[in-house]
């Protein structure tokens, strides 16, 4: 891991690299099944990011309270989020309104290419795991109960709009988009606010925004940055003492979702236009018909899986089962 850097006054190659990072690393995140934990661990950063922003911690306010900038600056690595935060916003604003369009007018091509990318993204986290015990099986099976029960959840098919929710989906989404594998998009998919949000990011893209709109983008930042501030020691300790437990419950919880974006759905509401109160209806297999269609939709979500194991071979030279994906300090 590289150590934290004093604060310079210039910019560098080092800070332009960081947020061609970030901008790789956001594209991800606004995906469903393509993890920005992913991007972090193939570039090589992501042992350095979770140890940055688990140091928001006593030391920090200490130096800060006692007016030690130079020193708060360096002991928290601020450049280095600075600038692969500000990568992240523009990968972000550059992918959310494609992502909404899709979502409205491709359904069940892009339902298609979320299957594909997640449904091989559980092999991913999956194959992280040396070696599959009883307790690995055992919180795969318990990972992907819990994840149907709350996919098949009345509430999530018309979730809740107050700001409270908002607040919820960013503290959990965040969660997800720093674990390897696991992406933060497809757990507020999961959580029926991904279009809400996505519908948000489209608006700022194109200075559309209301009041409304801010507040809420507010909201679910500030849910983000409490998530971010609040599980990255823990999940810091998870991932250096019980890596092996938390990557199976992790891979169990995507299988089970997997229902969730069944390509195969049923508009039974197409009279309402609002894409957040419409409501499908899952097809069984034989109930899909057998067109044109049936391929695209199957040779896209083959693709998309070939994508993601060809990002696994990227990570390679930067991951390996022999160790941690972090080392405890």
């Amino acid at each position: 891991m590289d150590e934290p850097q004093q604060p310079k006054p210039y910019l560098t190659n080092e800070d332009f690299a960081h947020v061609g990072k970030g901008l790789l690393m956001g594209g991800a995140d606004v995906v469903p099944g393509v993890s920005g934990g992913t991007i972090a661990l193939i570039v090589g950063i992501y042992d350095r990011l979770v140890t940055a922003v688990s140091r928001c911690d006593g030391t920090l306010f200490g130096l800060v309270t006692s007016g030690r900038w130079c020193a708060a600056a360096a002991y928290v690595d601020l450049r280095f989020l600075v600038t692969l935060g500000l990568g992240i916003g523009c990968g972000v604003l550059a992918l959310g309104s494609v992502m909404h369009f899709l979502l409205e007018h491709h359904l069940q091509l892009t339902y298609a290419a979320f299957f594909g990318l997640i449904g091989a993204s559980c092999w991913l986290v999956g194959k992280m795991i040396p070696k599959w015990n009883t307790a690995e099986i055992a919180m795969l099976v318990i990972g992907a109960a819990v994840a149907v029960w709350v996919v098949n959840q009345p509430t999530l098919k018309h979730p809740p709009d107050g700001m409270w929710y908002t607040f919820f989906c960013g503290v959990i989404a965040i969660c997800a988009m720093i674990l390897p594998g696991i992406s933060g998009s497809f757990i507020l998919l999961i959580l029926g606010k991904y279009h809400d949000i996505t519908g948000i990011i489209k608006n700022a893209a194109h200075f559309e925004v209301n009041a409304r709109d801010i507040g809420s983008l507010v909201v679910f930042a500030f849910g983000c940055l409490v998530g971010l501030l609040s599980f990255s020691k823990f999940l810091k300790w998870l991932l250096a003492r019980h890596q092996s437990v938390t990557l199976a419950t992790l891979t169990g919880f995507m299988l089970g979702s997997l229902c969730r974006i069944w390509p195969f759905q049923v508009d039974k509401t197409p009279e309402i236009k609002e894409f957040k109160d419409k409501e499908f209806q899952l097809l069984d297999v034989s109930e899909i018909p057998v067109d044109t269609q049936l391929a695209l939709v199957i040779v896209i979500a083959v693709v998309s899986a070939a994508a993601v194991i060809l990002l696994d071979r990227a990570t390679s030279p930067h991951n390996s089962d022999e160790k941690p994906l972090v080392e405890e300090q």
